[in-house]
């Protein structure tokens, strides 16, 4: 059984911009002074609750559970009101569709929400193409493997079977951690080095590069 785990934001799309607006949103809200965009981009692929201690550090407990409730309202608002922009990176929606009529079962690792999640998928139509699902409302943040040993264990699938495809160092410590294949792609978030240098196997510059890596 060959599993390809997904990372979301960074890998399959490109939701910086969404991202970034949410937060500076649920700063505004919290009255404080939002971080820069270079650092908003630094933590996204994290839990949310994570992420927040992340940007502020020093802030105060209740002012973190204050953010991240103030980003979930955020991020909630634009994609109800149809202003949430996450397009599919180049080349994707073709790789998924190759990949699951050639029997890789696929799934997703991520630091969204079950609802974004499974929002963002819906959007593209391509929810049904996923097996499994694992969000960071059921599992400790990357790069603890919990949500790939889930994923694995959903698709029956061992670690030599399986790879993580994601565009952070978080992804890939993750993949590492869990035994499986850590392939990185250089459209995302992080930069190439950190990727090999958090162990990468490969890093793919666009997705007919990765299908040739998974092949």
């Amino acid at each position: 059984m060959r599993l390809a785990v997904f990372d979301c934001d960074g890998t399959l799309v490109d939701g910086q911009a969404a991202v970034c607006n949410a937060m500076r949103a649920a700063f505004d809200t919290v009255g404080l002074p939002t971080p820069p965009n270079s650092s908003i981009r630094r933590i996204v692929g994290l839990s949310l609750p994570v992420a927040v201690r992340h940007l502020v550090p020093e802030a105060l407990g209740e002012q973190h559970t204050h953010l991240v409730e103030a980003y979930r309202a955020a991020f909630f608002e634009a994609r109800s009101s149809g202003q949430l922009a996450e397009p599919l990176y180049d080349g994707i929606r073709e790789l998924l569709g190759d990949l699951h009529a050639s029997g890789w079962v696929l799934g997703v690792a991520t630091g969204k929400s079950d609802r974004g999640l499974k929002g963002c998928l819906a959007t593209h139509g391509l929810l049904d193409l996923f097996s499994t699902l694992q969000t960071a409302d059921r599992h400790p943040s990357k790069p603890h493997p919990s949500m790939l040993e889930q994923a694995m264990a959903d698709a029956f699938a061992v670690p030599a079977d399986t790879a993580m495809i994601g565009d952070t160092a978080y992804d890939i410590e993750m993949a590492r951690a869990a035994g499986a294949r850590p392939i990185g792609v250089a459209w995302g978030y992080h930069e190439v080095q950190e990727l090999m240098d958090a162990g990468a196997e490969a890093v793919a510059t666009n997705a007919a590069e990765l299908r040739e890596l998974l092949r």
